[in-house]
């Protein structure tokens, strides 16, 4: 076995398009040919399911996917000269499908890994697609012996344990994982216990970027055989990063590099809204945005996200005044469309409403106002958004955060409509965490927005506590039985109240019709409504 003193491995943290099998294998190649010209690398790896972007989901049926994902391996192999290069696909045999990761030496396959453990948890689903590989792959090259892996056989012992048995010196790891809140420490944490237990160094490679509902954060890293990070990329920025491993008294020994920081919470939550914005509005190709602006701080965040996200030029934001509009409000959005540069509009929704009270003056005959008001003031704006919308061509972006998904303080067809929710799955409490976070970096929220009481302005002097508990309470509630599945007991338990409890339970359950009908927005939690909330709208289930 001929003897190479050093291994230098390029991590290619790239934003891929799913579906766009053509563009992914182009970035693939261009992005090989400066890891071999310019970095002089001898290796590229590249994230789980490159060439497919991740999750391809039922697109994985279709045969033209198939025809595609095969002349798209051929231009990778053809890619390889003089480099190797490790990349994800999915792979057809027969009627079963593999998530697999090739290695390409010189135009040649000498190796490709099936992942062994597939997730069926939260967000994930690839039993739904994905045949399991069983057995280990370990492909020598350059005199290094590599453990091939993709994301979850690094979760579970068994599959670095196979590599070590078959002879692996060094762990390779693609993967796409997505970003939750502390998910890098997580990350670590089980990589830790992989290369501790097999007494291997490893390659940990992240998918970076927006994905519908998905951001995945990058922060690619490598780790030596004690478990320690030496060398970590930034997160939710694409590019590749070199790696350098040496033999030293027999054992593979990686080099330190770059240690990008870990960011703090909020920070990394605030990121993830802007990547994933900016890749959801850019990947379908949308001019830009428009953003109803009410004065509030939900509608202040979301804008100040949409300008980082994507630049004040693509972004618009419109005022929409009606009889219970204080002017606090319209001096508040007024500023703060002024301190981001954006275009701004005030339309009033008075006539409208006026006209809608007039043509259902007869129906609501000897009824007593009530939310039904107050909704048609909201659809009078969800109309106005939406036409400005059409005729821009700018996506409407939602301004709802999770606490009113949760119990269904939101109007359908109202102030719901739209594309794309950035702060779906923020809680009212981070909301306010994130506003002066981004207030910190420089003043672009009035200061009287976080600290006035949350109101929706539909009716006189109105506050959300008339409708809700008080955030500080609603929020800890939502987030022990959304995230943590607790019972009503159990939750009383941490010292509720059991009547507060109760309501805001039968809350959640009964508006499960109105999540259904929400736009896709932004996960940061473990658990968000989307793909990893299935809930029945229909249910005799009491707690």
């Amino acid at each position: 076995m001929s003897q190479s003193a050093q291994l230098h491995v390029a991590l290619a943290q790239l934003d891929l398009l799913v579906g766009d099998v053509g563009g992914n294998a182009a970035r693939v190649v261009s992005e090989a040919r400066r890891a071999r010209d310019e970095l002089h690398a001898d290796l590229a790896v590249f994230p789980e399911l490159t060439l497919s972007g991740y999750p391809p989901e039922d697109l994985l049926f279709h045969r033209g996917l198939r025809t595609q994902i095969e002349q798209a391996l051929a231009e990778v192999a053809a890619a390889s000269h003089g480099i190797a290069l490790y990349v994800g696909y999915p792979e057809y045999d027969g009627d079963q499908i593999y998530n697999t990761a090739a290695f390409f030496h010189d135009g040649r396959l000498l190796a490709k890994h099936r992942k062994q453990c597939l997730p069926n948890y939260r967000v994930f689903d690839e039993k739904r697609y994905f045949r399991s590989g069983t057995e280990a792959t370990v492909v020598e090259y350059r005199g290094f012996r590599l453990g091939l892996l993709i994301c979850e056989d690094a979760w579970e012992p068994e599959p670095a344990r196979a590599a070590r048995a078959a002879g692996a010196e060094l762990l390779l790891v693609c993967n796409a994982s997505p970003y939750e809140l502390h998910k890098q420490r997580e990350r670590e944490r089980v990589m830790a216990a992989r290369v501790l237990d097999a007494g291997l160094p490893a390659a940990y490679v992240n998918l970076v970027g927006g994905q519908d509902e998905l951001v995945f954060d990058g922060n690619s890293f490598v780790m030596d055989a004690r478990g320690e990070v030496v060398m970590r990329a930034p997160s939710h920025h694409e590019g590749t990063w070199m790696a350098h491993f040496m033999r030293e008294s027999g054992r593979v020994e990686p080099l330190r590099g770059d240690l990008a920081a870990e960011l703090a919470d909020v920070a990394s939550v605030y990121q993830t809204l802007v990547l994933g914005v900016r890749d959801y509005v850019s990947k379908h190709r949308f001019p830009g945005v428009v953003i109803g602006l009410s004065g509030g701080v939900d509608s202040a965040l979301t804008l100040a996200i949409a300008v980082d996200a994507l630049g004040a030029e693509r972004v618009q934001a419109v005022m929409m005044p009606s009889r219970y509009t204080s002017d606090m409000s319209r001096e508040d959005a007024a500023e703060q469309a002024r301190l981001l540069g954006v275009s701004f509009s005030s339309i009033s929704i008075e006539g409208m409403f006026e006209a809608t009270l007039a043509a259902l003056k007869d129906e609501f005959a000897g009824r007593a106002a009530d939310a039904t008001e107050e909704n048609m003031q909201a659809r009078c704006r969800g109309l106005l958004l939406m036409a400005i919308s059409n005729k821009t061509g700018r996506m409407l972006l939602t301004t709802g955060n999770k606490s009113e998904m949760a119990v269904g303080y939101a109007t359908l067809y109202g102030d719901m409509a739209g594309g794309f929710a950035p702060i779906k799955d923020c809680n009212k409490q981070l909301v306010y965490r994130l506003a002066n976070y981004r207030n910190s970096l420089a003043l672009v929220i009035p200061a009287r927005v976080i600290e006035r009481a949350p109101s929706a302005e539909l009716r006189p002097d109105q506050k959300d506590t008339d409708s809700l508990p008080p955030y500080e309470v609603l929020d800890p509630i939502l987030e022990a039985f959304i995230e943590e599945d607790l019972s009503v007991d159990e939750i009383v338990a941490r010292g509720f109240d059991r009547t507060t409890v109760t309501r805001v339970l039968n809350m959640v359950q009964r508006n499960e019709y109105k999540r259904r009908q929400a736009p896709p927005g932004v996960r940061v939690s473990r658990r968000a409504f989307g793909r990893d909330w299935r809930y029945p709208i229909t249910s005799g289930y009491r707690r």
